[in-house]
């Protein structure tokens, strides 16, 4: 016993002392071996092989089968570190949380509204408000949807995966590093539309680590604002709200509708940075 014990010390000893990026590796290695003895039952279950694109019948179940393992990854990775998840982000949902997540999801999804405005003003797209009934019975569904997989992400990505690269690397090595990371693993989902959508989602990615860094380390304002465009997107699709009009490029509209993958959605993630220091500038900390 005590001999596995040393043994056990010395491999922990070993781990905290690899470099970050090690560390980043063996933590999406462990998550993936976690996960496999769940996600091939219930791939079967579903019908599912890959490298076949998911359903959205498929996807939700199987990406819930990934994300509910995260936490307790994380929970693993913060243990042999020894720290704690206030050091990745986590903060207790107090006011001044709840104040910075509800700040997200406003910027989100108006950044969305002002992109898609400015759109239909181009005559790019058209509303269809006679389907606006449909939102209804959606709404929140979609938006805790978003909220639980924006919290996941987060933790994640500029939650542990950031923090870990700090250790390493520059602010922004880091936070490039992970953005990276972030947008190649959407190519599991679906590989063909995500190609396109790969410097929007890298784009994304720091712009969400830059929310991270003006809530001063807080993940509440990235999780706001990641929610509120997945809450946004999903309405608008879901409803059927808009359809493009085919008059602008799609280069400028985006690639298979993506917006991530036209000029308009990275338009949108610039100008919501800009907002992000804008705002910070001049807000007080709480």
């Amino acid at each position: 016993m005590a001999l596995l014990d040393q043994a056990t010390d010395q491999w922990l000893a070993l781990l905290r002392t690899s470099p970050a990026f090690l560390k980043a590796i063996a933590f999406f290695v462990v998550w993936m071996a976690v996960w496999l003895p769940v996600v091939i039952p219930l791939a079967t279950l579903l019908h599912w092989r890959p490298p076949k694109p998911l359903t959205t019948e498929q996807k939700l179940p199987i990406l819930a089968s990934l994300y509910l393992i995260a936490p307790l990854i994380v929970w693993g990775a913060s243990w042999v570190e020894g720290l704690s998840f206030l050091d990745y982000g986590v903060r207790t949902l107090n006011l001044a949380a709840l104040m910075s997540l509800g700040l997200g999801l406003v910027l989100g999804v108006l950044g969305l509204a002002v992109i898609f405005a400015v759109q239909r003003a181009l005559g790019w797209v058209d509303w269809h408000w006679e389907n606006r009934e449909r939102l209804s019975p959606i709404l929140l569904p979609v938006l805790l949807l978003g909220l639980w997989i924006s919290g996941t992400e987060e933790l994640v990505f500029r939650g542990f995966l950031f923090n870990e690269l700090q250790q390493d690397y520059s602010i922004w090595v880091a936070a490039a590093i992970a953005s990276l990371i972030f947008a190649l693993l959407h190519l599991v989902w679906e590989r063909q539309e995500t190609v396109p959508q790969l410097p929007g989602l890298w784009l994304m990615g720091m712009v969400l680590t830059l929310a991270v860094w003006v809530d001063g380390g807080s993940l509440a304002l990235a999780c706001g604002l990641h929610a509120g465009w997945i809450w946004g997107l999903s309405c608008l699709d879901t409803a059927q709200l808009i359809t493009y009009t085919g008059i602008g490029s799609k280069w400028m509209t985006g690639i298979a509708q993506k917006p991530l993958a036209g000029v308009a959605g990275i338009v949108c993630l610039l100008v919501t940075g800009v907002v992000l220091e804008l705002l910070y500038i001049g807000l007080p900390k709480f």
